[in-house]
């Protein structure tokens, strides 16, 4: 079995942000040279969290203004009353109770196996960011 790792470093724009990362863990898995494995998806935030599902342009605007609703970023939180970093981020915090640090996604052939409308997200939740850092680790032969 053979192991490589990389990370992908990715600028976000906007406070909730959804960002198609499948390209870059294709090239990633590409460069690698493993042909049969799994291919793990992390991100390094407590903020931003990884997600499979579909790419489709008015789905991802419904899940940014689901988000926004679901924990609002005015909330009365106990958190923005003394910020570690100064960021009033704690409905970021909170959303990411339902969200996933990392995704495992296996490969054959060189291919990641991913269902015909899914696609790998990393979902900012308290951007903007200059730099967000997604930890890609390949295993395999």
């Amino acid at each position: 079995m053979n192991i490589t790792t990389t990370t992908v470093t990715v600028e976000t724009l906007n406070p909730v942000e959804i960002i198609d990362i499948t390209e870059e863990i294709r090239a990633t898995l590409s460069a690698s040279g493993l042909r049969e494995g799994t291919i793990t998806v992390i991100s390094r935030h407590s903020t931003a969290f990884v997600n499979i599902n579909e790419k489709e342009t008015c789905l991802q605007e419904d899940m940014v203004t689901f988000l926004k609703r679901l924990v609002p970023r005015d909330g009365n939180y106990r958190h923005n009353v003394s910020p570690v970093d100064g960021r009033d981020n704690a409905h970021a915090h909170l959303l990411g109770l339902f969200m996933n640090t990392s995704e495992s996604i296996p490969f054959s052939g060189g291919e990641l196996l991913l269902g015909r409308w899914q696609s790998v997200f990393f979902v900012e939740l308290d951007g903007p960011r200059p730099s967000r850092e997604i930890l890609l680790q390949c295993s395999g032969i």
